[in-house]
């Protein structure tokens, strides 16, 4: 068995689950480019004064597990059925309550009561704003690190081959959403950056984490596609893949 096929049996007999990159990150067959911000020293200082916490998509509950000690009433959802029981395995024994929900409706219908939480963050999940107003207290805030709708463009011409048409999920955009629906923007950021990958198996491994994007991807049905990117990446030494991030802190204006 070649390099090339070795890497391709590790693409299709990993398990990935929740939103954990260690696997290729920890050998740095990955690495992110550092953005202008941070995501976690955004929040922290929040969390000193709030009593109700939400944290909106919380994936496998990797991210908010690391802001212990969190607010006593903490609150996660989860609408990808498989992170469910994994974000409930991890943040249950910390006090908090994992809710699923459904997530083909852009989290327009959430289980809470007007103005109950102090608080709400958000990392990479979709959000209504209405129902982020109505379920936020006035004055409180809505903080948010999206996913740009450039991201992986790159990698999905790669494998794909074909005209993209390209949405205008941006900073701007949802910046004038937010405040169309009575928010006031505290704090916003934008970066169009890269994330490097050293071998197509890491590659693979974390094209897997997008079912949504290639719903039936295994490495097999790709072979073409991620043999020509093998070699690129013998030639070059890696292959950057399009990472697109906006950061937006928003505050519920009262009446």
């Amino acid at each position: 068995m070649d390099y090339f096929e070795q890497l391709m049996e590790e693409i299709d007999n990993y398990n990935f689950s929740g939103w954990d990159f260690s696997y290729i990150l920890e050998t740095g067959r990955m690495q992110e480019v550092p953005v202008k911000w941070n995501y976690f020293n955004k929040i922290k200082p929040y969390l000193y004064n709030v009593k109700r916490l939400l944290d909106l998509g919380t994936g496998g509950g990797e991210r908010l597990s690391k802001f212990t000690p969190l607010p006593q009433e903490t609150y996660a959802t989860e609408g990808y059925k498989p992170n469910v029981e994994i974000a409930r395995k991890k943040l249950e024994p910390l006090g908090i309550r994992v809710i699923e929900v459904d997530g083909n409706e852009e989290n327009s219908k959430l289980p809470f009561d007007d103005n109950f939480f102090d608080l709400i963050i958000d990392r990479h999940e979709s959000y209504c704003s209405q129902e982020i107003y109505r379920i936020l207290a006035d004055d409180a805030h809505f903080i948010t690190q999206q996913v740009g709708s450039l991201t992986i463009v790159n990698l999905i011409q790669l494998l794909d081959n074909k005209g993209l048409e390209i949405s205008n999920w941006n900073l701007n955009y949802a910046e004038k959403e937010l405040k169309e629906n009575n928010f006031e923007i505290v704090n916003s950021i934008e970066e169009i950056s890269f994330i490097r990958f050293y071998d197509v198996g890491a590659l693979g491994i974390y094209i897997k984490a997008f079912p949504w994007v290639f719903p039936e991807f295994t490495a097999k049905k790709y072979e073409k596609e991620l043999m020509y990117i093998h070699n690129s990446i013998l030639n070059e030494g890696y292959i950057d893949i399009v990472y697109h991030l906006f950061f937006i802190d928003a505050k519920k204006k009262g009446f």
